[in-house]
């Protein structure tokens, strides 16, 4: 719990038991849940997670990242729901950075935001998405969001919307359907590694988004 309210941290994962560890030994004090969705994994990603400590829900088979962060929502109880990747990608102590905003009522969406000093390391089929979601959901929502798909986010629970994509398409529905509810969105700056990432982002995913976007 930090000033007050309770904190859910979900953390999808795939064949992540060589790094789901670490990632969990990062996390704060305050956090008072975390879940981790083992999505199909056929290693030990659940044992590693439940010996941390985490509360483990296992997907009977991959179902893309989608449906692992809708597992974990329906589970979370937090005032505040945080989503990170399993892999390393993000770092656990800057938690804090993405839920501070929104206690202080600056915002109820909090997008960490990686273009500030990683632009330049990012794979290009990354640049590309990110470049053309930027773009488009300026123009269909009115704000400007550098890295609409960061998966480092923090979220107030009254404004997640009922998830229904299935892959990395997913950062886009939940940000189109927050702001459609109203939620104030900010960015901030966080670290990212690439080089270690272990999702499959591929051009299919951008086909994916370009749905999503004219859906919703």
């Amino acid at each position: 719990m930090l000033r007050g309210k309770t904190i859910s941290v979900i953390i999808p994962a795939y064949n992540e038991a060589k790094r789901i560890g670490s990632v969990l030994s990062k996390i704060p004090d305050f956090i008072d849940e975390i879940i981790v969705v083992d999505d199909g994994s056929k290693d030990n990603t659940s044992e590693v997670a439940e010996n941390w400590g985490a509360k483990v829900i296992r997907l009977k088979q991959n179902q893309g990242k989608g449906a692992a962060m809708k597992a974990g929502i329906n589970e979370a109880s937090g005032d505040i729901i945080v989503f990170m990747d399993a892999d390393g990608q993000h770092n656990p102590k800057e938690i804090e950075k993405l839920i501070i905003p929104i206690i202080n009522d600056e915002a109820d969406f909090v997008i960490g935001s990686r273009l500030i000093k990683t632009q330049g390391k990012r794979p290009l089929i990354r640049r590309l998405s990110n470049f053309l979601s930027t773009f488009l959901i300026k123009l269909k929502l009115g704000i400007e969001v550098k890295d609409t798909q960061s998966g480092f986010r923090a979220i107030k629970r009254e404004f997640l919307p009922e998830i229904e994509s299935k892959r990395y398409e997913v950062e886009t529905e939940l940000l189109i359907k927050a702001v459609k509810k109203g939620a104030r969105v900010k960015e901030t700056p966080v670290e990212r590694i690439y080089g270690i990432e272990t999702g499959h982002f591929r051009f299919e995913d951008i086909i994916r988004f370009l749905k999503v976007l004219f859906k919703y």
